[in-house]
């Protein structure tokens, strides 16, 4: 059995209970000392489902994450946010305002997912190029949820 077809059988185990919940939110990162933004999706176990690198941090680009995020794992019973305008503006654009749940303390699981890669981050001395960003962004996320 293929490590996604593990995946696969476990997203559909939990599409059957309505505590589905992805934790969504954008840190900055700096590659060539231009500002970057890395988008991350986390569901409620604090397993890393989408990293995604983008030159811009607007609606355009919050919804090119949701609607990705969505092709690949189905629609979420709740997305929890930060206050960022962009998410909301892209929640209500794919008609699934509802669902957006944002607070002081909300995010935190998915904002405590940075240390680990600021860490990494820090130690490979940044990054020069976009594409080498996303690369460790994906194998980043694969190898922390291997050993979460």
């Amino acid at each position: 059995m293929k490590p996604s077809d593990t995946r696969r059988k476990r997203v559909q185990q939990l599409r059957a209970f309505s505590k589905w919940k992805w934790h969504v939110d954008e840190v900055f990162v700096k590659v060539n000392g231009k500002r970057h933004y890395l988008w991350r999706a986390v569901d409620h176990e604090g397993e890393v489902l989408e990293a995604v690198v983008t030159k811009r941090r607007n609606k355009a680009a919050a919804l090119k994450f949701l609607r990705k995020l969505i092709k690949r794992y189905g629609k979420a019973e709740k997305v929890v946010t930060d206050r960022f305008a962009s998410y909301k503006a892209a929640l209500r654009e794919m008609g699934a305002l509802e669902k957006q749940r944002t607070g002081r303390w909300h995010n935190n699981r998915v904002e405590n997912l940075q240390l680990p890669f600021r860490r990494r981050e820090r130690a490979m001395q940044r990054f020069r190029r976009m594409r080498s960003l996303q690369k460790f962004a994906t194998v980043h996320s694969s190898v922390y949820n291997h050993f979460n």
